[in-house]
């Protein structure tokens, strides 16, 4: 029964991992539980200290690969599109948490020497409440097409891009 309970608190953290203090949960369980276990104040700090950077740097790891997989499949939701096209977007994760959709517009194709690229408006739509629109670009290269903007995500789409009213 005690490790059971032991084994929960320590998996807590981790199944919090969409949580901004997922890290320092996990920090905090696994130190007090380091340094309960050698009667070490000093390996528990240790291992919580260690503990919490490494699962902060996992966090952002899956942040990082959610992010992208959102911007590659609005990306590849444009590609076909002409100016003036539009078409629905959308994302299956393989944890189904955060799986959104909406609707990518073309506004605007550029074409030179160096790149073709176009900038889009796309939708978020999330259940009970109205589609936010944003505005981006997507590139063109050998792989296929590509975000153009770093770092725009979910909570963050507003962070780089302009909400459009």
């Amino acid at each position: 029964m005690m490790r059971a309970a032991a084994l929960a608190a320590l998996l807590a953290p981790i199944l919090l991992g969409g949580c901004k203090s997922g890290a320092e949960l996990t920090g905090l369980a696994t130190g007090g539980a380091a340094g309960v276990a050698t009667a070490s104040p000093a390996v528990g700090y240790a291992v919580g200290i260690g503990t919490a950077v490494a699962a902060n740097e996992f966090f952002n790891w899956v942040g990082r690969t959610r992010e992208d997989a959102e911007q590659e499949a609005i990306a590849g939701a444009a590609a076909p599109l002409g100016e003036g096209g539009a078409a629905p977007w959308h994302i299956h994760h393989y944890i189904p948490i955060g799986n959104e959709h909406g609707e990518v517009r073309v506004v605007r194709v550029m074409t030179t020497p160096l790149a073709e690229c176009r900038e889009i408006l796309f939708s978020v739509e999330e259940e009970k409440t109205p589609a936010n629109w944003y505005a981006t670009s997507i590139c063109h290269e050998a792989s296929g097409w590509h975000w153009a903007l770093a770092e725009p995500a979910v909570d963050r789409w507003g962070f780089l891009q302009q909400a459009i009213p």
